[in-house]
């Protein structure tokens, strides 16, 4: 009982989300200072998913690395391989053929929309919408179907190689891929009728993790998440590789930086990227190949290394140290335009056959180094918008 007069004291409680917590998706520890609902003070841990992958690489000839690329961003794969390869073959000034750019570009934005749809769905499921949810990832299981029976693999798909790719595309894939594209759309409708008017939606997220322009450029945000404050940054558009200078497309922007511009963003860019994929089938060349057609570069197809001596002993000197894959002393940094944003790779090269440096520049990492910003002076219950906004890959972070 309070004596007359007598108010009640406000205390604050340190509170713990994560890292077992659903909305971190098991990666980020999150040690809060609330009063009442209000957080005063936050401290982001991070890490809990770290494996060494630039030590890793560092250890294994230049081709075997693939394996580690594939993990960083696992929703996305088949981008981080391409960005990765692209940057050993500008050391070793090698040109992948017209057809093999083609290919890598259409892939890699068949991986976009699946990764933006796997973002958007996750934030609906923990906002409640569960069929918006569902409708999204049914999306991303029609392309996904697609990309398995292309690589070979769902999430991992080692699709990229240094110089190429694997292998071409099937025979029905562009009929396939179609289907897919309309499909896709036809669900994005409902989700756009769905989410984007939704009242419980848009109060839930409007105003809700907002950052300035300013706060945006000096975190050294990229992709949707800079896009959603208005800084027109896209590596495809600004600093062109592969057939992209070749493509007619837009940059999506919005001006509020907050959780609702996020979401408007990720929706319009998959469309985006579906007009891109239908360019890539009316301008790349119908056949030829997809690789560099030399031995020393990529191995040669199965095949031929059951049936030629000359095959068989170009495919061992692929994986027998002393024959390997090495390229000339250098360095450089080589970036493209990941889910998240920009994914730099700085490669180092002494001329052996292992890297001498590799740096990964992982673009969600200057994102959720700013989420001690988005989520002070917020509820707890604001937490799980922002967060699920600013799409943390667990991979791609931690390295």
């Amino acid at each position: 009982m309070l004596a007359p007069g007598q108010q009640l004291e406000h205390k604050s409680m340190t509170l713990n989300v994560g890292p077992s917590h659903p909305t971190t998706h098991g990666i980020v520890r999150l040690l809060l200072q609330v009063e009442g609902e209000e957080i005063i003070s936050a401290d982001v841990e991070i890490g809990y998913l770290h494996r060494g992958f630039e030590k890793m690489c560092e250890n294994h000839p230049w081709n075997q690395c693939v394996v580690y690329v594939d993990r960083l961003n696992y929703v996305s794969p088949i981008i981080n391989d391409i960005g990765y390869h692209m940057a050993v073959e500008k050391l070793m000034d090698i040109e992948v053929p017209i057809r093999g750019q083609w290919v890598r570009v259409l892939t890699s934005e068949l991986m976009r929309i699946c990764d933006h749809q796997t973002c958007l769905a996750a934030t609906c499921m923990e906002l409640g919408a569960f069929t918006a949810f569902l409708y999204l990832i049914k999306g991303r299981e029609l392309l996904w179907e697609i990309l398995e029976r292309l690589c070979g693999a769902r999430v991992t798909t080692s699709y990229s190689r240094i110089g190429g790719l694997t292998d071409d595309l099937y025979p029905d894939f562009e009929a396939q891929v179609r289907q897919a594209i309309k499909d896709c759309r036809d669900i994005n409708a409902e989700v756009n009728t769905l989410m984007t008017g939704n009242r419980i939606f848009i109060d839930r997220t409007r105003g809700i993790g907002a950052l300035s322009r300013e706060d945006c450029i000096s975190y050294g945000f990229t992709g949707p998440m800079a896009r959603a404050a208005g800084i027109e940054v896209d590596v495809r558009a600004h600093s062109p590789y592969l057939t992209y200078g070749q493509l007619d497309f837009e940059i999506p922007l919005c001006s509020n930086g907050d959780c609702y511009d996020r979401y408007l963003v990720r929706f319009h860019e998959m469309e985006q990227s579906l007009r891109i994929i239908e360019q890539c089938f009316q301008k790349m060349p119908s056949s030829g190949p997809v690789s560099v057609q030399d031995y020393r570069i990529t191995p040669p197809a199965k095949e031929l290394v059951y049936s030629r001596i000359e095959e068989l002993m170009a495919h061992f000197k692929h994986h027998m140290w002393g024959h390997m894959i090495a390229p000339p002393p250098g360095q450089l940094y080589h970036a493209v335009e990941g889910g998240n944003g920009e994914l730099g790779f700085y490669l180092v090269s002494t001329g052996e056959e292992r890297p001498w440096k590799v740096r990964c520049r992982p673009p969600c990492f200057g994102i959720t180094q700013a989420m001690r910003e988005m989520i002070v002076g917020r509820t707890i219950g604001d937490i799980v918008p922002i967060f699920g906004s600013i799409n943390m890959i667990g991979g791609e972070l931690d390295r």
